[in-house]
This record gives C-alpha cells, structure tokens and sequence, in this order.
C-alpha cells in the first residue's frame, strides 16, 4: 500500500515539473499531474530505458523527460485546435 502511494506523490511531482518546465498548465489539476507523471514515466522508460535515480517504482530522469513530451505534444494539439 505504501508503494502506490510513493507511486501517486511520484507520479504528481513529476506532472507538475514537466508543467513548470513548459511553462504549460495541465489540465485537470493534481489528478492530470498524477495522470501525466503516469505516462510520462511509461513513455520514458520506453523511449530511453530505465536509468538515473528511481523514487517510487519511477525512473525520475526518463519519467520527466516523457512528461515533458507528453505535455508538449498536448499542447501542441490543443493549442491548434483553438485557432
């Protein structure tokens, strides 16, 4: 139980520094952080593998570097649908 809860914090820390490096904001709030922390760490570790520090079941490098990409590739949808 307490390893899906390191997994939750983790995963929220990692969506809402991905967001921070954007300067974007994720939408749903925490639970969008969680969500793209989430996916963020499963695109990294399978774009470049698991390497660096790992916190929370979380490859720390590549979980924020796929967050990162995952949150500019949101924007990048959302920001033409807008137009």
């Amino acid at each position: 139980m307490l390893g899906f809860i390191w997994s939750i914090i983790v995963g929220g820390i990692l969506g809402a520094i991905g967001g921070m490096i954007l300067g974007k904001d994720v939408p749903g709030g925490v639970i969008g952080n969680i969500i793209v922390g989430f996916l963020g760490s499963w695109v990294g570790s399978s774009l470049f593998g698991s390497w660096g520090p790992s916190i929370g079941g979380f490859a720390i490098l590549p979980a924020l570097i796929g967050a990162v990409i995952l949150i500019f590739i949101y924007s990048l949808i959302v920001g033409n649908r807008n137009k």
